[in-house]
């Protein structure tokens, strides 16, 4: 049958015309007995059902259409559908949880397009996983159950681990009898043997490769994050070796071509807590009215050298991660906080940028080279905050530095009134802190504040950073910038639609829209009830700054030249660009040009996607925090701001920027539309409205560190201007349809394709029917 179906198909594919009837084929393949004709009609039939040949209207045999195959990144959201990245320029595609094809998050995969995407409307292309070409994970953390020793030895399996990335929540990973046998309830490292399948859709199979501890153990939750989301925790023993070969100390004297600054008021500014100080300032104006401006960075890259051990774990890290308990730094600690750090007091080598700045905040004149300082005071920013605003007792205590610090904030004042000037757009800054207990149990939520200390130094570095990137721009050099691109035109629109329906008129300059017309509708709103609303849309339009070797400028900041120059002992496009700074200083030729030319693009963008997942694991780490903190207040009420609308609930955030949930389901007194224009819910009967920015108080309900979520009962809501319903204003979902973003509660299924009311049923072990596999 075999041969038939490769002779049919050939036959189809060579022939001039399109369709063919049975005889027609059986003709062509010069099948004239009745028993061979009959066998050709039995293989047709099969491989109609095969899929490899369709019957067209008029009952003829042809070759179904070629699929046009997209090929892309699938990233799996937690209720079970994905989205597929094929351009980062354009709009991912959307794939329905029935046509994911057993894909998983990172998986490379090709796509057929079932739904083109919509150019006049909001709906974007749909798609379908035909094929996976490449799997994106080959490890999973997850919490492991064992089984006991008779189902062991039945299903010769370990037990089963439960991954801990909510993507997965529905996965269970079977662990194969052999290697590391875990206890109940370690977190653990598998290694992915079998994937998930036709039959056996939420089930994969592996190895432990690594206890990393006990679920019970003290910061074993921040810890499996950091794991899952593939952070290293440790430095292999080779790099730690080069770092411990590091001197602790320099001899200023051994390098004579580096400038000498030891004799300068120096200063580095910081948190109480910051060990790992790698910027230093000094401010003076000057008899022409100008203000001298001096930034030294710590020149890590003297110390972590090109293709070195240091320079490679570096690199794979890409930057420091900042969590609730801990830092995982980029560099071992010996650097970080020893010989790489602005220390007081002591001699340190670094990168220099040196700029004079006129009254209107322009760098008239710069010089970027290497040199050699000594510090003199380690500053924090609650000291210098407590000096410019007046407190005696500071001033005293560093009255030789006070005149500096005044100057400093002249500075600041000139610098910011110029990037709000050119439209720099800023947003409301609100950063809270967990703080937590020895045991890694939250204790309370604080808000970060910022004073004008640590926005000087914000000022300070943002000027280095845009002096450094011109000046290698303007000498047309392979450099690597930090960019932030022009909002997408779609989500623009959005942001107009939404502005225009709350009664908001956003100007355009010359049909474009710039960032210093952003800029004044922010201003425009700061004193109104719509400020937040405004602030929250304006920034899910924006694009997420990245690198790049090309220089695109930074939109939000208005600056035309952008670089990360400040930090590299913690970021390590930072180290790049002093690395850059000490090659062309000594070689400009076309040769190094072209080396460098071949580099960066690589190294811009892995920085980035290593810059995305310490944000990421920050982010969880956050909101398993909160979500725990949010526990013990279980039945407690607050008063919050409606922060999010969605067609399936409302999102409230309190103060202290805990934000939780309130379903459209638990919206008991009428029946909700959603109205997207004006992200709003509205009763049928009452019309009845909660939009974003309304001011509500609600209770806890529910708050799960698991999952990371929080419910609250809503109690009341401030009393706002209905939003009548018309043809505009299309209703989107109602109470009582579950959309919620969160997964349905489904009964489990235990084993491979095996429910387990069945298995009870059946009066057998959960565990029966597992496949094995591999042995």
């Amino acid at each position: 049958m075999k041969n038939i179906k490769e002779q049919i198909l050939l036959f189809i594919e060579e022939s001039s015309k399109k369709s063919f009837s049975a005889e027609e084929i059986a003709e062509g393949l010069g099948l004239k007995k009745s028993a061979d004709f009959k066998a050709l009609v039995q293989t047709i039939a099969q491989m109609e059902r095969e899929g490899t040949v369709i019957f067209n209207k008029k009952g003829k045999i042809k070759l179904p259409p070629k699929l046009v195959l997209v090929e892309g990144t699938f990233r799996a959201n937690e209720r079970g559908f994905g989205f597929v990245t094929v351009d980062p320029e354009e709009d991912d595609i959307y794939i329905p949880k029935e046509f994911t094809g057993y894909a998983m998050d990172g998986d490379i995969v090709a796509i057929d397009i079932l739904k083109p995407s919509s150019p006049f409307g909001d709906r974007g292309a749909e798609g379908k996983v035909v094929e996976i070409r490449k799997r994106g994970i080959s490890q999973i953390v997850g919490e492991f159950t064992l089984f006991s020793e008779e189902e062991i030895k039945e299903t010769d399996l370990y037990g089963v681990v439960v991954p801990k990335d909510k993507k997965m929540g529905e996965l269970k990973i079977y662990i194969a009898a052999e290697g590391i046998r875990p206890v109940d309830g370690n977190i653990v490292i598998v290694e992915i043997t079998h994937y998930p399948e036709k039959g056996y859709a939420t089930s994969l199979e592996g190895i432990v490769k690594k206890v990393i501890g006990h679920k019970n153990d003290p910061g074993m939750d921040i810890l499996s994050i950091v794991v899952a989301n593939g952070i290293p925790t440790q430095f292999p023993e080779d790099v730690l070796a080069q770092a411990d070969a590091v001197p602790d100390t320099i001899d200023p004297e051994k390098f004579p071509e580096r400038r000498d600054l030891r004799n300068q008021q120096i200063v580095t500014i910081d948190g109480e807590d910051a060990k790992d100080l790698d910027d230093a300032v000094t401010v003076r104006k000057l008899d022409n009215g100008n203000y001298f401006l001096g930034v030294h960075i710590a020149d890590v890259s003297y110390y972590v050298t090109e293709d070195s051990k240091l320079d490679g774990e570096a690199f794979e890290r890409g930057t420091s991660v900042y969590l609730t308990d801990r830092v995982i730094p980029m560099l071992p600690q010996r650097l970080s906080n020893g010989i790489c750090s602005l220390n007081p007091k002591v001699p340190r080598l670094t990168m220099s940028c040196e700029m004079e700045i006129d009254k209107n905040g322009q760098v008239v004149s710069y010089d970027i080279f290497q040199s050699v300082i000594q510090t003199t005071e380690r500053m924090t920013y609650t000291a210098v905050n407590k000096i410019l605003d007046g407190d005696e007792e500071t001033r005293r205590r560093y009255h030789e530095l006070v005149k500096m610090f005044e100057e400093m904030a002249e500075l600041h004042d000139i610098l910011e009134k110029m990037r709000i000037q050119r439209g720099a757009v800023s947003f409301e800054d609100r950063e809270a802190k967990v703080l937590v207990d020895p045991k890694g149990h939250p204790m309370d939520i604080v808000l970060r504040e910022r004073g004008v200390g640590e926005r000087l130094i914000e000022s300070f570095m943002l000027a280095a950073n845009e002096t450094v990137a011109q000046h290698f721009a303007k000498q047309k050099l392979p450099f690597i910038y930090r960019i932030h691109e022009e909002p997408k035109e779609d989500k623009l629109r959005r942001f107009f639609d939404f502005a225009s329906a709350i009664g908001i008129l956003v100007k355009q300059t010359k049909g474009s829209i710039t960032p210093k017309d952003l800029q004044q509708v922010v201003l425009d709103v700061a004193d109104k009830p719509e400020s937040m609303v405004i602030n929250t849309m304006l920034l899910r339009s924006m694009q997420q700054a990245k690198y790049s070797e090309v220089n695109y400028g930074h939109y939000g900041l208005a600056a035309e030249y952008y670089t990360h120059f400040t930090s590299p002992i913690r970021r390590y496009p930072d180290l790049i660009v002093h690395r850059l700074i000490r090659s062309y200083t000594e070689d400009k030729s076309e040769e190094n040009q072209a080396l460098w030319a071949g580099k960066l693009p690589d190294i811009a963008v892995h920085s980035s996607q290593m810059e995305r997942r310490a944000v990421d694991a920050e982010r969880e780490v956050d909101a398993m925090k909160k979500a725990e903190f949010m526990a013990d207040h279980i039945d407690e009420e607050f008063d919050g701001i409606i922060s999010s609308v969605v067609k399936f609930g409302i999102f409230v955030e309190l103060p202290n920027t805990i934000e939780g949930m309130i379903h459209i389901s638990a919206l008991k007194n009428d029946y909700f539309h959603f109205l997207e224009n004006h992200l709003a819910l509205v009763g049928e009967r009452t019309g009845l409205t909660y939009k974003i920015g309304q001011k509500v108080r609600v209770k806890v309900v529910k708050a799960d560190p698991t999952t990371r979520e929080i419910d609250f009962e809503l109690l009341s809501a401030e009393e706002v201007e209905p939003i009548k319903q018309d043809k505009k204003n299309k209703p989107a979902g109602r109470r009582g349809k579950r959309e919620d973003k969160r997964p349905k509660n489904q009964k489990a299924t235990q084993g491979r394709g095996k429910s387990k009311n069945k298995n009870k049923k059946n009066k057998k072990p959960f565990y029966k029917g597992i496949k094995k596999k591999g042995k």
